[in-house]
């Protein structure tokens, strides 16, 4: 999923979401008939008839996961987990408008400079090889410090 996308994520959390919201969310996330195939969700009372029309509707396949088994959507979990891990556990988070830009910035990291393994070890923005003669690394701080961008003094 590009940064971008993502990034509008953060601006989708809703504190009182209902049926027709989701809807409204699935139709602007797959605007132009390019929908998953499949759509894993938990049990949250949120998603009755309405949202399984809508889905039928968009020709998206809905998967309801188990009761209190969060292992059957490994993905959200992960995401979770990450978030927790590399963010969450190392902040008080004072208000809403606070977190907002912790995941912001926290994404924007995630995609310009975090090193993924399945990426061989770059980022999904890929970043160029900086050879020693550009100068020595200096490091920009990310996330309110928590993480740094590391980079050759001449590259940046």
């Amino acid at each position: 999923m590009p940064a971008v996308a993502l990034r509008n994520l953060v601006s989708l959390i809703a504190k009182h979401p209902h049926a027709a919201w989701v809807c409204q969310q699935l139709r602007e996330a797959f605007p132009f008939d390019e929908a998953p195939r499949f759509l894993i969700r938990d049990n949250d009372g949120i998603y009755g008839h309405e949202v399984t029309r809508c889905l039928k509707a968009m020709g998206i396949v809905e998967v309801k996961t188990a009761p209190h088994s969060p292992w059957q959507n490994a993905y959200v979990e992960r995401v979770i987990g990450t978030l927790r891990r590399e963010l969450l556990d190392h902040v008080i988070v004072l208000n809403e408008r606070h977190l907002r830009r912790l995941l912001s910035g926290y994404l924007e990291y995630y995609h310009i400079s975090r090193c993924h393994q399945s990426l061989d070890d770059n980022s999904p923005y890929p970043r160029v090889v900086e050879p020693p003669n550009q100068g020595e690394v200096i490091s920009i701080p990310m996330v309110g410090g928590l993480h740094h961008w590391y980079r050759r003094a001449h590259a940046a």
